[in-house]
């Protein structure tokens, strides 16, 4: 018999199921690293050529419902990102630089599998190697994240219908 999760650890890791989405991962950072998206035709596709237009669509609404993303039609910056969205972009950077630090999950992956791979960490998933090594930078970091923006805690994106089409490797 299997004991049912607390509500607060099954929100969390919906949570973090959410925040570890690749289109997601790849929104965020390219915007954080490359400025905001302009209106200029083409440049969304072309920043994001490796995603599928599912993806990229589902990356953006879930943005916008976390709010992490502005997006506005009559500025020249079509989707910038929030306050929340750059503190975010912080939580990623700062997982993948503990995992590349540690080589987890390998030596060499790309960035997005790096972050999805540290946050999963902290949601309790078991390390594939069967030990389970302690992401305290990262794992602060999300807590706190997730602490300023109780609504990551409770977006309804569990099983939605996109969730396997963003399931594919973006990066």
């Amino acid at each position: 018999m299997t004991r049912a999760l607390p509500d607060n650890l099954l929100h969390e890791r919906r949570a973090i199921r959410t925040l570890t989405l690749p289109g997601l991962i790849r929104l965020i950072t390219e915007i954080d690293d490359n400025g905001p998206i302009s209106h200029r035709r083409g440049s969304l596709q072309g920043a994001f050529g490796d995603l599928t237009p599912g993806q990229l669509r589902h990356a953006i609404d879930t943005a916008r419902a976390l709010h992490l993303l502005h997006s506005d039609e009559t500025t020249p910056d079509r989707y910038r990102l929030t306050e929340s969205g750059e503190a975010l972009a912080e939580v990623y950077d700062t997982a993948a630089r503990w995992a590349r630090a540690r080589h987890i999950p390998a030596a060499t992956v790309v960035f997005v599998t790096r972050v999805q791979h540290t946050l999963q960490l902290h949601s309790g998933d078991p390390h594939p190697s069967g030990s389970t090594p302690d992401p305290s930078a990262p794992r602060n970091a999300l807590t706190d994240w997730l602490q300023s923006n109780p609504r990551a805690m409770y977006h309804a994106d569990a099983r939605s219908s996109q969730e396997s089409a963003e399931g594919g490797r973006a990066a």
